[in-house]
């Protein structure tokens, strides 16, 4: 399995679902991490903890672990290197990807798990300066 370096990124971001019909959320200025994916049955929307679109059922309290990229789209086992030891720690994630990287969403409360369970699997972690 890979081994890769993260970073620990200081958002508090939120998890929300939408009826597929609404529209399109636009980023607010200055956000830190928006990302927004919609499929024939919901539009999600990631968002730091503040930003939630209306209506939306939130899901708030995550944290997100960013993988230092750029990572070659040939690249083969990146997500399964971070899922498999935290789902050994029994810590539930959520998974993003860019262009770059990737990142890994984890309960604010189970931070502290996950770091753990990553650096005893020989990962790399720092947190961001904030």
């Amino acid at each position: 399995m890979p081994v890769v370096e993260l970073v620990v990124e200081p958002w508090s971001l939120s998890v929300c679902r939408l009826d597929p019909a609404e529209p399109w959320p636009d980023p607010p200025a200055g956000a830190p991490l928006h990302a927004v994916i919609r499929t024939p049955d919901e539009l999600s929307v990631v968002c730091a903890e503040g930003d939630e679109p209306a209506g939306a059922r939130v899901e708030p309290g995550w944290r997100a672990m960013r993988v230092v990229g750029p990572l070659a789209f040939e690249l083969v086992g990146i997500v399964a290197s971070l899922a498999e030891p935290l789902a050994g720690a029994q810590v539930a994630v959520f998974v993003l990807s860019t262009f770059d990287s990737d990142l890994v969403l984890v309960k604010g409360a189970a931070l502290e798990a996950a770091i753990g369970a990553l650096a005893a699997a020989g990962h790399t972690l720092h947190f961001a300066d904030t």
